[in-house]
């Protein structure tokens, strides 16, 4: 299957948007089981300040199944980070703020390392380089939780999210763990076995030092997915200098969605708007 880059309508076939008038670009990016809609909160408020592009990322239930290629998309999100860099490059953009959501922010550090010139500022939110544990390095999931999930997507997806998102949300808001639930379950079952795999097999350790771009971290207090450590270990390895953000006495992995007004005030003061 040929890239969605090679027959140059990528902005459509992401369902990519532009909201706002500012005179600098914000990209937001969304993680596994979401859509371009998990930003509802935070779009209406950084469009007053921003250019904000969202789009839906390839695995999206509201993107066309058959431009899901298990093969380009399995490994090292090489295939995330070229569309990403494609849908740049056909809207016209550079020097852009990049906001990616768990996943989506190893997918913007792959594309920084092979287009910086794109952009200026890379935001990490809820984002991990490896997500299964090893002997100096706590990713938040052994190898045997991990066979679990994937069994557990192949047997019983419905059961699975039933299961996952609400220990995802990490808070009592009954609204976030409805709106997850109903996202991750629009899924083709084989797509986000696929996915899955591709995101907690993934280890990007080794490419945080090449990552040159301005960085902030940004991550709830306490997260089912991704151990607080792993901001520290991040902040530690990435070249471009970041900074860690801790959203305190904030708890779950989706912050968009259950503590967005403390979220966008950590943004305001990261970016300067």
């Amino acid at each position: 299957m040929e890239s969605l880059c090679a027959n140059g309508s990528i902005a459509g076939a992401l369902n990519a948007k532009i909201y706002g008038n500012g005179s600098q670009t914000l990209v937001l990016a969304h993680g596994f089981g979401e859509a371009q809609t998990t930003w509802h909160f935070l779009l209406p408020l950084l469009a007053y300040y921003f250019k904000v592009v969202v789009f839906d990322m390839v695995f999206s239930p509201d993107i066309d199944p058959k431009l899901y290629d298990p093969q380009r998309y399995l490994s090292g999100f090489h295939g995330y980070a070229d569309d990403l860099v494609c849908l740049l490059h056909q809207l016209q953009l550079n020097n852009t703020i990049y906001l990616g959501h768990s996943m989506a922010a190893m997918v913007g550090c792959v594309a920084a390392i092979n287009s910086p010139h794109l952009f200026t500022h890379l935001v990490l939110l809820s984002g991990s380089p490896r997500y299964i544990n090893e002997t100096g390095y706590t990713g938040g999931f052994n190898g045997s939780q991990v066979d679990d999930i994937y069994k557990s997507i192949y047997k019983n997806f419905k059961g699975w999210v039933g299961s996952f998102v609400p220990k995802a949300v990490g808070v009592n808001n009954t609204a976030a763990i409805a709106e997850i639930e109903k996202s991750f379950g629009r899924m083709k079952p084989d797509i986000a076995l696929s996915v899955a795999k591709a995101v907690f097999s993934s280890d990007f350790r080794r490419k945080l030092p090449q990552v040159k771009v301005p960085c902030t971290i940004i991550q709830s207090q306490k997260d089912y997915i991704v151990p607080l450590s792993v901001a520290s270990y991040m902040k530690g390895k990435i070249g471009g200098n970041p900074q860690v953000k801790i959203l305190l006495n904030k708890q779950g992995h989706f912050p968009h969605l259950t503590a967005y007004n403390s979220l966008f005030g950590v943004l305001k003061e990261a970016l300067l708007f």
